[in-house]
């Protein structure tokens, strides 16, 4: 393996999809396939086995499928969604699991394919193709019976003053070297209390902690 390559497992029923992501990926020279699976049971296997950095995940699949997968997965790598379903549930799952982008097939180039799979691992974004990125808005809209106030104070959610500062920065979405610029912190310092939030909200990406953030989180 060429070092410093990002190591991908691509998950996708269609053995077509699966050749054509393989060659767009390692067309960009940083990223290795290094996996295949064609269910999220074999998926699941092998990660638990090959421990790649990023997982590429389908959401329609049989056996066990991409909603159910990622759960699994989120903690042995960071998920990226990539799929042609746009349905806004399943959008909303997905991210509330633990997936840390979800892209739709034909919404992206492959720059983007190859810029959003290192901005997932870095942990700065969260890619989402413009129908994700509705179903997160409506998601925030639906419970307007009992909106989320506007301004959290310190000890929301358990959060430190500080963390609620960051926090709020994150929802605005944010990258770690943003908010670092804007609270005149390293970025180092801005990454460990990001992880300090993530622990303290028990969820592992930026779209789930804006989700609980925001009340939406089930």
């Amino acid at each position: 393996m060429t070092q410093n390559r990002t190591r991908a497992l691509v998950v996708d029923d269609n053995p077509v999809v699966r050749a054509g992501l393989l060659a767009l990926l390692e067309a960009s020279g940083t990223i290795e396939v290094i996996g295949e699976a064609g269910d999220g049971r074999e998926a699941i296997d092998q990660a638990q086995r090959i421990q790649p950095d990023i997982a590429l995940l389908d959401v329609r699949m049989p056996v066990v499928d991409g909603m159910t997968a990622v759960e699994h997965l989120v903690p042995i790598a960071p998920v990226m969604m990539l799929t042609h379903t746009e349905d806004p549930e399943t959008i909303q799952t997905t991210l509330r699991r633990g997936a840390s982008g979800y892209l739709v097939h034909g919404a992206f180039t492959a720059e983007e394919l190859d810029t959003a799979v290192h901005n997932v691992i870095a942990g700065d974004r969260n890619p989402l193709s413009p129908s994700a990125v509705g179903a997160l808005v409506n998601a925030v809209r639906e419970p307007s019976s009992a909106p989320a106030p506007a301004e959290h104070p310190p000890g929301y959610l358990g959060l430190s003053e500080r963390e609620v500062e960051i926090m709020k920065l994150i929802s605005k979405g944010l990258s770690n070297p943003q908010i670092g610029g804007q609270l005149f912190l390293a970025e180092k310092t801005v990454k460990n209390h990001v992880n300090r939030i993530f622990s303290k909200l028990d969820v592992s990406s930026r779209a789930a902690a804006i989700a609980r953030w925001n009340g939406t989180h089930d």
